[in-house]
């Protein structure tokens, strides 16, 4: 099996996956709830609050370490995961910290830590996920709410969206291109690979802005990516990929009519090409419009069978039927 064959297929199947399970947060029925009030009686809920911190390209000794810590907290393993948290003192460890000693001061400290940072989506994130842990809904939507309006480039701002909008599936669509990285970038270290494509993405060169642009997506940066895409679009009016790039570059939860007021009419524009109506049925998946997607998938099969996107296609409708998602 070639990379890219690998590329498409995890992302078929992962696609499945994501709409296929459920968001672990039903709060949004309360949406109408107002702030509790004080001295209202609550009902915490049991158990320590979701810890979600992203590094990036970070490779450091701290990162490392404290990606292990997170992976000893979501392991139910806090007092090891404490320990860790306890040795550094940047945002992400006191939040962590926070957490793992969960509840013992955890939402006050939550709280103190917004106000020190009161730019930070990430605080805001953990003050959302520590406010819903104390069984507080409406302050965890007011303060999910904020994270997404503070640093909308942000991994913090993409997971806040989550909660906010549980019926559709986790995180950013995928977008999926037939490039390849040029062979010098693929021995790079990550932060290394994502400077040199920033650097060529810097040229007249729409290809460069695509791999660019889908490496920033990749890494949760969608307002960045979208700036990329829509100048290789620019550069390349007549890409269907481009052009496909810049309309999921559109995406948000908050507004997907966007993404899809842009993409839908390239079917058009495009009509026998694979990556329109693929990438239409993946938008159609994130938001949960499985028949819908499923249709679309199948027009890239009937138009383009010997496609990588037709064949990708195919693995995505298996996958979905096979976890029984309706």
């Amino acid at each position: 099996m070639s990379a890219r064959t690998r590329v498409f297929t995890v992302v078929a199947l992962a696609a499945a996956a994501a709409v296929a399970g459920t968001v672990g947060v039903t709060l949004l029925q309360t949406r109408g709830e107002t702030t509790t009030a004080p001295g209202a009686v609550t009902k915490p809920r049991t158990g320590s609050p979701p810890l979600i911190l992203n590094f990036g390209v970070r490779e450091d000794p701290e990162a490392r370490a404290l990606y292990r810590a997170q992976s000893l907290y979501a392991k139910g393993r806090r007092a090891e995961a404490a320990r860790i948290f306890g040795r550094y003192h940047s945002l992400e460890a006191q939040i962590g910290a926070a957490f793992a000693g969960w509840p013992d001061g955890g939402l006050d400290e939550l709280k103190r830590l917004v106000a020190s940072h009161p730019q930070s989506s990430l605080a805001e994130l953990h003050l959302g996920w520590a406010f819903w842990q104390s069984g507080r809904n409406a302050d965890a939507v007011a303060a999910w709410t904020k994270a997404t309006e503070l640093q909308p480039d942000s991994p913090a701002a993409v997971n806040a969206a989550n909660p906010l909008h549980p019926s559709m599936a986790p995180g950013l669509p995928y977008i999926v291109t037939e490039l390849s990285l040029p062979p010098a970038l693929r021995t790079l270290r990550p932060a290394e690979q994502l400077r040199a494509l920033g650097q060529a993405a810097e040229r007249p060169d729409a290809n460069a802005k695509l791999l660019y642009g889908v490496a920033l997506w990749n890494l949760e940066h969608p307002i960045s990516a979208e700036r990329q895409f829509l100048a290789a679009a620019k550069l390349a009016p007549k890409d269907p990929m481009a052009r496909t790039a810049a309309a999921v570059g559109a995406f948000s939860k908050a507004d997907p009519v966007r993404a899809f007021g842009r993409l839908g009419p390239l079917t058009s524009v495009f009509p026998k090409a694979a990556v329109v109506r693929f990438h239409l049925g993946l938008l159609l998946v994130w938001t949960r419009q499985v028949e819908k997607a499923r249709a679309q998938l199948r027009l890239v099969v009937a138009d383009d069978p010997s496609s990588g996107y037709a064949q990708q296609a195919k693995t995505l409708i298996t996958a979905l039927s096979s976890g029984g998602t309706k």
